[in-house]
């Protein structure tokens, strides 16, 4: 999937170079513009194909409130998450009736904007993902449902599924020590090969590491540990 294209609408350059700061810690985010103002914005907005509007209600040629109606028309699809200093409900109610993402107060604690930038990621992922359309991937986009299992479910490779992985995981956790695949095998019900397979993958993903222990004899036999 292509990265996230973001824009901040920012009138104050040093908290907008701030909240650059923090999307780039996602890799699946680029910063693709800056804008001080409204007119900036909307320019921005028609030059680059942006996916995600960071936007401050107070800039100096017009409110960032004002702006929604104008962007709802001409960029429909653009995801907008206000973070402003702006605590009166009237605005509260037009981010509401605009369908913005999320609203933010100033000044922003760090984790609770990493939740917010993530649980939008993950949305995006949802809606570009080829998971089937029912009514549990609506309920997941509309928020009725938690979205991390259905990403998992939506991306995890051919050949492992969501209930022997958590299996897997499970036994390394529990035993929280080196096993073979044959010994993770024997634990879950499943063949050495089978257990072999999910062991690898969760090493891929750095959900477990793998090492060559050398036995009595000698034979070298690899095992997996928890991270």
């Amino acid at each position: 999937m292509n990265k996230i294209k973001a824009v901040i609408a920012e009138d104050d350059f040093r908290i907008a170079d701030i909240h650059e700061k923090f999307l780039n810690k996602f890799n699946e985010i680029e910063v693709a513009g800056k804008a001080l103002n409204g007119s900036q914005t909307l320019q921005m907005l028609t030059e680059i194909n942006t996916d995600l509007l960071i936007l401050d209600v107070y800039m100096p040629d017009m409110l960032g409130s004002d702006l929604l109606p104008i962007i709802r028309e001409r960029f429909p699809r653009v995801s907008i998450i206000m973070i402003t200093a702006a605590t009166d409900k009237d605005f509260i109610e037009k981010a509401l009736g605009y369908g913005v993402e999320n609203y933010l107060i100033k000044p922003v604690n760090r984790e609770r904007f990493d939740e917010v930038i993530l649980e939008f990621i993950k949305k995006h992922t949802l809606l570009h993902s080829k998971q089937e359309i029912n009514q549990n991937y609506i309920d997941l986009l509309f928020g009725n449902k938690e979205i991390e299992k259905a990403l998992k479910d939506s991306t995890l490779p051919k050949g492992i599924d969501e209930i022997t992985l958590g299996k897997v995981k499970n036994v390394l956790q529990v035993k929280n020590q080196g096993l073979s695949a044959e010994e993770v095998g024997n634990e879950i019900g499943a063949s050495r090969i089978t257990a072999r397979r999910y062991l690898e993958y969760l090493s891929s993903i750095k959900e477990a590491k793998a090492e060559v222990v050398y036995g009595i004899v000698g034979r070298p036999e690899r095992k997996y540990y928890p991270i």
